[in-house]
């Protein structure tokens, strides 16, 4: 597990604290009015959009969903841009068309952008996977969703014709309990969602979603088999959402003892401790990181408020239907 040297992890603890402060201060500009629409929180999912992005490769592409965060910031976008999108300004990814990460692709970065209705962007990253078998690219698609969208057909459909066709794709489901306030135990009967893996004729996994090595761990050797043309991988990470489905939503529905229990499971907070006991961190590097990404928010929120709106004029630029 620390086979990696003490870059690696301090690279690992900085990316999950980029974005637990990029989702900070996004829920803070939202409170302030200057953010139009809704913000979705990442809290308690920053080690599996982390784990995951840094698992691929330059050439991959990934699909994120709206509480992976993280895996956009590993990719290369950067704070600006994700303030941008949230103010809708004509800098952000989607040009101010829309808001939060509905629409934050970047085909450049390798970012297929999020499709708001679960779990429709699976399917379009089965198609990107099935391309690069079509072209013998030794290229994988990653992607993700949830527990709550694992019930939708698309979700069935996808798993089983990427076993099918053996296709270079792994799929992530993130197990937070919640699809919006419906509670597992009223979405299946199943007692574990990995067995949907093993119906559809293709590896499940089960890692620890709030531990970022667990996941990358997975995640590497799903990203490997995928590459080798052995076929895709289903990961299951457990993990809790730490706030409601969105800034408007106060989780209201959520058992008090639940949420203290995966507090102390927080993935940012346990990663430091982890490092700090096998001496990888120290309070000067975890200052200097602290500071480092104070700067990279202050610029980007900065960037973001100068960005102009989009003009008017070009509104139905860039519409296909």
């Amino acid at each position: 597990m620390f086979e990696s040297d003490k870059t690696d992890h301090i690279k690992l603890l900085y990316w999950m604290m980029l974005t637990r402060a990029v989702d900070d201060r996004s829920v803070s500009l939202a409170k302030l009015g200057k953010i139009p629409g809704t913000i979705f929180s990442q809290k308690g999912h920053e080690a599996i959009s982390v784990g995951a992005a840094c698992a691929l490769s330059e050439i991959d592409v990934i699909a994120p969903m709206h509480r992976d965060l993280g895996a956009y910031l590993v990719r290369g976008m950067t704070p600006g841009r994700i303030f941008s999108q949230a103010m809708a300004r004509v800098t952000s990814p989607s040009q101010g068309r829309d808001v939060n990460t509905h629409g934050m692709g970047d085909i450049e970065l390798g970012i297929i952008g999020y499709v708001s209705h679960l779990p429709q962007l699976m399917t379009v990253a089965l198609g990107a996977a099935f391309s690069f078998q079509y072209r013998n690219e030794p290229r994988v698609a990653l992607t993700f969703t949830g527990d709550g969208a694992s019930s939708e057909g698309a979700f069935s459909e996808s798993l089983n014709l990427a076993a099918v066709l053996k296709l270079p794709i792994v799929f992530i489901l993130e197990d937070n309990q919640y699809a919006y306030s419906t509670p597992s135990k009223y979405q299946y009967a199943i007692t574990d969602l990995v067995a949907r893996a093993t119906a559809f004729g293709l590896p499940g996994v089960t890692v620890a979603g709030n531990n970022v090595l667990d996941v990358q761990t997975a995640s590497t050797e799903a990203i490997d088999r995928a590459r080798r043309g052995d076929g895709p991988t289903l990961i299951k990470a457990n993990t809790m959402r730490m706030e409601g489905h969105a800034l408007h939503d106060s989780a209201k529905y959520v058992p008090t003892d639940l949420l203290n229990k995966w507090r102390e499971k927080d993935p940012i907070v346990n990663y430091k401790s982890l490092l700090y006991e096998k001496e990888l961190l120290d309070e000067q590097t975890e200052k200097s990181l602290i500071k480092q990404i104070d700067k990279e928010i202050s610029a980007g929120v900065l960037w973001a408020e100068k960005s102009p709106f989009p003009d008017p004029a070009t509104l139905t630029e860039g519409v296909y239907a």
